[in-house]
């Protein structure tokens, strides 16, 4: 049997644990050894719930990150003195934090272009800080030995599995495929935009590992899995990787709760999904707070029933107590869900999308940024739904028109045709395999590698 070790994005979100969950599931029934990596706090607790070992980076970075960044946690910090578990003093241990801070940043631009520009404005332009996580990423790989990193879209995993020539299956997006123009495709990119490659090849050359020319060049690996299809995914032709369709998880033991069968079966269910409605405590590019305030204004006291989730996340108190219409739970299985309700309104991550075209629900979609843009687009290109662009204020709050979204979210309800081509396209994901396809992909690159 192999060993496997799937890595994620460090992010503190939903979407990518439910294409690797799903995936690592069935590899553990089959008898494989397998543990992840994932730091941010909503996925550590999902992949508890999951029953999964969740390993954490040996750098002081995600020590900090995952255990002393809260109001109570500089105190802990103090008592638990855990330059003890990173192997080193307490001078040498904040030496190595500070080296890993990064302090120089792309500005933070509503157009998101590529990953390469996001990664430019969340700190990859420091050195220091892509050496640490490097490092940290080639430490853990050593430790845990596996046979094969299974990553989804991180790229100090792909950096390490350079460096370590260890064998990589990559399971992607077609916006992150190097062979794209990346997430905004319906335009040209403007001259100048920043780039993080220098900086990466410095650190894959002080260890001996080969340059890339493109960020996304660490999004292939021996095997690459494009999630999708070609007609929502679209590759250029001779493009290195293979379809596999949607890949989606939910607990197998998980049920809806029962209140809502009690609902009212003569109104619309609406499923409205933000995810983090605030990653900091100033308004960032990624913030989905939006979704909130426009349901709760748009939908608030009409004939409607919505049920509201977050993913793990708390509400703003700002936004209680909610219209009477409305129902919150911080997190409901989304498949069942979705299946459930008559429609979803939410951000336009990939795997909420991906969730709507599976079970057949139509969707009303804000996205929040450039790649949520993107999926919305191809949403909207294939019938499935429509999306609102939001705009931003003079604060830089986003912002969309309450009667905008009443009017969409309407038309979209009494059209049945938005349902008819979200059922057609969940038929033809399917037709490529889904979990099934990866998973025997990945069992056979184990053998042969």
């Amino acid at each position: 049997m192999a060993r496997f070790l799937f890595t994620t994005l460090p992010s503190n979100d939903l979407g990518l644990l439910t294409r690797s969950l799903p995936i690592a599931r069935d590899l553990k029934d089959r008898g494989h050894d397998l543990a992840f990596c994932s730091p941010g706090r909503a996925p550590r607790k999902l992949i508890s719930t999951a029953g999964f070992e969740n390993l954490l980076p040996p750098h002081p970075i995600y020590q900090l990150r995952t255990k002393y960044l809260s109001p109570r946690g500089m105190m802990r910090l103090a008592r638990a003195r855990p330059w003890k578990n990173a192997g080193t003093g307490p001078v040498r241990f904040v030496l190595q934090l500070l080296s890993a801070i990064p302090l120089r940043f792309a500005p933070r631009t509503p157009e998101v272009w590529n990953m390469d520009h996001a990664a430019a404005m969340t700190g990859m332009l420091n050195r220091g800080f892509v050496r640490a996580n490097c490092q940290a990423f080639i430490s853990l790989t050593q430790d845990h030995d596996p046979d094969v990193i299974v990553d989804f879209w991180n790229p100090f995993a792909g950096m390490a599995a350079r460096v370590l020539g260890k064998t990589l299956a990559t399971v992607i997006q077609a916006d992150g495929h190097p062979a794209t123009k990346g997430f905004i495709w319906w335009k040209e990119p403007p001259e100048g935009l920043p780039t993080v490659v220098p900086t990466i090849n410095k650190v894959l050359a002080e260890r001996g590992a080969a340059p890339i020319s493109k960020l996304d060049d660490l999004n292939l690996g021996t095997l690459t899995l494009i999630l999708g299809a070609p007609e929502t995914d679209p590759l250029p032709p001779g493009s290195e990787g293979e379809y596999i369709g949607p890949i989606l998880w939910e607990d197998p033991e998980a049920t809806l709760p029962p209140w809502i069968e009690e609902l009212d079966s003569a109104r619309p269910l609406v499923w409205a999904y933000s995810g983090n409605p605030r990653y900091a405590k100033k308004s960032t590019v990624v913030d989905s707070e939006v979704i909130l305030r426009a349901c709760i204004e748009a939908l608030g006291g009409e004939d409607v029933q919505v049920i509201l989730t977050t993913g793990h996340h708390p509400i703003p108190k700002e936004y209680l107590p909610l219209p009477e219409n409305f129902r919150f739970e911080r997190f409901l299985p989304g498949l069942s869900l979705a299946a459930r309700c008559d429609l979803m309104i939410h951000h336009g991550g990939y795997g909420s999308c991906q969730t709507g075209l599976f079970t057949g629900t139509p969707a009303v979609i804000i996205p929040t940024f450039s790649e949520r843009e993107s999926n919305a687009r191809r949403i909207a290109s294939v019938g499935a739904g429509e999306f609102i662009l939001p705009e931003s204020n003079a604060d830089g709050q986003k912002t969309i028109d309450a009667g905008t979204l009443r009017k969409t979210v309407r038309e979209v309800l009494e059209t049945p045709g938005y349902r008819e081509n979200a059922e057609k396209h969940g038929e033809i994901l399917r037709s490529y395999g889904g979990i099934d396809r990866a998973v025997a992909l990945i069992e056979e690159l184990a053998r042969t590698r």
